[in-house]
């Protein structure tokens, strides 16, 4: 069906008596309030013609950060794959710069012209949501994907909880440690600009605090979601002041492993390490977040203990939904996946 003036009047914010006189080329319109019924009407399919105007291809964008992020990569892939298994969509992937929010903000400008809809990991940043908010006012549906950027110009946010996700790694922490027994734990960030990582961190804290005073965070080490950098900075830590505990709230979590697994005596058993006087003390305790073919690994082999996982795939069904929907003038609901613990006797299968 075509679009109706109703509809479009309805996307652009504006009364139909305006819509129909852009629609009819009758004057007493702005040029701006022209073009931009000119591109809902365009967008919504008002001007196609014969068989065709059944079918509305509908044009995506997904911005995700660059980098060894194994998480990125799969997420990357589930997206492109389930735009792929629709006939109406074409979709396009675009890597930026992970913390660099002026790269973003160039990025999402430059789609105001070429796109419908736009899905991204991004900053909370006021340089990302200006241009959000330039993307909404352009007529494109803007939806944030993992970490949210909570302002009223975007359609949704589909991803977990994620300060649910940080009391969830503390209670972990807290029942895989000795009760009552001072502990210091080292907490990893990718990037605190990150809205995601930092409702992490404050969930991680909150419930530390309630539950388990006895659990100390002695450091906050922010790696940019680098493995290498991760590598470093851990080998470091291990050196002068090593925790009995490790959270890492993003990603690098293979760089945090490869140190560990260093810094273990060769006559170490899989769950502990020999002390200097050859007495066992227990190894590190290492939670993360995201199965990934890499924490697979360090979960079968006992190097990470647990992770905590949102499923990319379902996130990718799901924006790809919310967004198409919306294009079409169907809006669906926001979605928060289920936030599911991995040990390693519950490993699904990939």
């Amino acid at each position: 069906m075509r679009p109706t003036i109703s509809l479009i009047a309805r996307e652009a914010g504006m009364s139909t008596a305006t819509v129909d006189r852009v629609l009819n080329d009758r004057d007493g319109v702005r040029g701006k309030t022209r073009d931009r019924v000119l591109a809902i009407a365009n967008r919504l399919g008002y001007f196609v013609q014969g068989a065709d105007a059944t079918r509305q291809d509908v044009r995506v964008d997904f911005v995700l950060p660059a980098g060894t992020n194994s998480f990125m990569t799969a997420l990357g892939r589930h997206l492109l794959e389930e735009a792929a298994a629709r006939p109406d969509v074409q979709a396009r992937l675009h890597l930026i710069e992970g913390f660099d929010a002026n790269k973003l903000a160039k990025k999402l400008y430059e789609l105001r012209e070429q796109t419908q809809a736009v899905g991204l990991v991004g900053l909370d940043h006021p340089q990302v949501r200006d241009a959000i908010m330039a993307l909404r006012d352009s007529g494109v549906h803007v939806s944030t994907l993992v970490s949210d950027i909570p302002i009223s110009a975007r359609l949704g946010y589909v991803g977990i909880d994620n300060r649910a996700a940080g009391r969830l790694a503390a209670l972990l922490l807290g029942r895989f440690l000795p009760q009552h027994t001072e502990r210091k734990v080292a907490v990893f960030v990718g990037s605190l600009a990150y809205r995601g990582h930092e409702e992490r961190e404050m969930g991680f804290r909150s419930l530390l605090s309630e539950e388990f005073p006895h659990l100390r965070i002695a450091h906050i080490l922010e790696i940019g979601d680098d493995r290498d950098r991760a590598f470093a900075v851990t080998q470091d830590l291990l050196r002068k002041d090593p925790p009995h505990a490790i959270y890492n709230i993003g990603a690098g979590n293979q760089g945090i492993a490869r140190a560990l697994k260093e810094a273990r005596p060769a006559e170490a058993r899989p769950a502990e390490a020999r002390s200097s006087q050859g007495a066992f003390a227990p190894r590190i305790v290492f939670v993360g977040h995201d199965l990934t073919e890499a924490t697979r690994r360090l979960l079968l082999d006992r190097t990470m203990d647990a992770v905590i996982d949102q499923n990319p795939r379902v996130e990718a069904r799901e924006i790809v939904k919310l967004l198409v929907a919306a294009v079409k003038g169907a809006p669906e609901p926001s979605y928060l996946p289920r936030l599911q613990v991995i040990f390693r006797e519950n490993i699904p299968e990939p």
